[in-house]
């Protein structure tokens, strides 16, 4: 019967106007109802789900055609708030590599108080030469308000706009009854800007008696920094690291291939061993898939639109047998994988606070029917709409199930501790790096201001890469490419 809807369909492509806007709904179901992971929970995708050609035709009829995606999502926005379209495919594939219009500053939004209506933010880090940073902002600065009017719960993504005005707190502290600000230090106005960014933010050591820590800002596995990547774990080595803290705070996720690559850039004394499993539906078993640690790591670069590969490196390995990984509420995908593909050959100690709690993945669907929806150069060049929706889940190697919600950390943070302590990147007045860096050496490095003594259940919001579409996506780098490898 679908075969059937399938073929009679085809015969209203190119008409006109209306026709182009079926053409690109019918992409959207065949997309889905031949990839989408929970697609046996949506009845509206099942093979025999239309009587007749004409039904089927009648569903797609007067829809948007993102409206339509989210229409056939499993239980929208609550289990599945991960999947998403767009209207510019190049866009898409540019914000995997790092390039996307930005203003450039990563922040982090909590209720200011018991109610649920206040918001204070604090600057995560500023990307370099970006508006953000040619604005003067910089890392722990509080944001209290946006476009002229106090941050609270109904204009906290105008800090996502094009353009915008924000006002940084003078004085900030935290009482039993929240977050406390006074006077504005300064208000700028920012315009966002397509920038690049490097995801391997930051590196410094430590060292305290027979101790040399490392500690590494990572902000995104991003393949096209592979190269950038296994670099850094070349110093530690030259620096003969004997710890290292991880921090992936920021880290909205990426690659799945880069975060295989990381665990074994961690380790090394397990290579060819399993790492992590992928499941598709049933419609793509042969595409079930066990990533093995490797001592090898492919690097990309993005050439006309799509990611390329341009090289290959051996892997610097440390051979840890701890890791000490720093999250929060923005630690998502690929980062969660990081920490639970790890877990079952190394002590993986997590110190911050709850992370995002995705485990699933995706890769991208082009309108390229005769290539199962996946490859860009055969796409319909009619349109320039892609789909990013939910393909796979990921497991372990002791296929361990997830938590209902995200990793609960081995050492909790309170959030509230965060404002006035967060300095520059390296600066063991952080809260959490300094937690580290005692649990690995018995020292304090540096004080930070009292605790706070205020605290709540659900006191992060978000951050801005858990409020935009490409901010925690893990994806399967060049899934075409690989189908031919298997």
């Amino acid at each position: 019967m679908v075969l059937s809807v399938f073929l009679i369909f085809s015969c209203h492509r190119d008409d006109d106007n209306e026709a182009a806007t079926s053409d690109i709904n019918d992409f959207v179901w065949k997309g889905l109802n031949s990839w989408y992971y929970w697609k046996p929970n949506v009845p509206s995708l099942a093979d025999n789900a239309f009587s007749s050609p004409s039904n089927y035709i009648n569903f797609l009829r007067d829809k948007s055609p993102d409206n339509l995606f989210y229409s056939l999502l499993y239980d929208y926005p609550n289990k599945d708030r991960y999947s998403w379209i767009v209207n510019d495919v190049d866009a898409l594939l540019q914000s995997f590599n790092g390039i996307s219009k930005s203003s450039g500053m990563d922040f982090t939004l909590y209720y200011k108080d018991n109610g649920n209506f206040n918001v204070a933010g604090i600057i995560n880090y500023v990307v370099p030469n970006s508006p953000a940073a040619q604005a003067g902002l910089s890392r722990g600065e509080v944001i209290v308000a946006v476009n002229g009017a106090d941050l609270n719960v109904n204009n906290y993504r105008q800090l996502l706009n094009d353009q915008f005005s924000l006002s940084i707190a003078q004085n900030v502290s935290v009482s039993g009854n929240g977050v406390t600000t006074s006077g504005i230090s300064k208000t700028v106005s920012i315009t966002t800007a397509v920038i690049e960014e490097n995801p391997v933010a930051y590196y410094k050591t430590f060292s305290h008696n027979s101790k040399t820590v490392g500690y590494l800002v990572y902000n995104g596995f991003k393949s096209n920094y592979n190269d950038e990547l296994n670099a850094a774990f070349a110093q530690m080595k030259q620096d003969h690291i004997t710890d290292l803290v991880l921090d992936l705070r920021y880290n909205g996720g990426g690659s799945v291939e880069t975060a295989v690559a990381l665990g074994q850039m961690i380790t090394g004394q397990f290579t060819g061993n399993p790492y992590v499993r992928t499941d598709f539906n049933d419609k793509h078993n042969a595409y079930d898939t066990t990533e093995n640690f490797s001592n090898k790591v492919k690097t990309y670069s993005l050439v006309n639109g799509s990611t390329q590969q341009t090289g290959e490196q051996a892997i610097n390995s440390l051979n840890l047998g701890n890791i000490y990984i720093l999250t929060s509420g923005g630690t998502a995908s690929a980062s969660e994988l990081t920490i639970d593909a790890l877990s079952p050959y190394i002590n993986v100690v997590t110190i911050g606070s709850e992370t995002y709690g995705k485990f699933v993945g995706s890769i991208t669907l082009f309108d390229s029917p005769n290539q199962d929806f996946t490859s860009y150069s055969a796409r319909s060049k009619g349109h320039n709409w892609a789909m990013q929706p939910i393909t796979f889940a990921y497991f372990n190697s002791n296929n361990d199930s997830h938590p209902t919600k995200g990793f609960i950390p081995d050492h909790p943070i309170n959030n509230y501790d965060n404002f006035g302590n967060i300095k520059e990147f390296g600066n063991p007045t952080d809260p959490a790096l300094s937690k580290a860096l005692f649990l690995i050496t018995g020292h304090i490095f540096k004080t930070s201001a009292p605790q706070a003594n205020f605290n709540r259940t659900q006191s992060f919001i978000a951050n801005n890469k858990t409020l935009i579409r490409f901010g925690t996506e893990l994806y399967i780098q060049d899934f075409n490419l690989s189908k031919k490898n298997k």
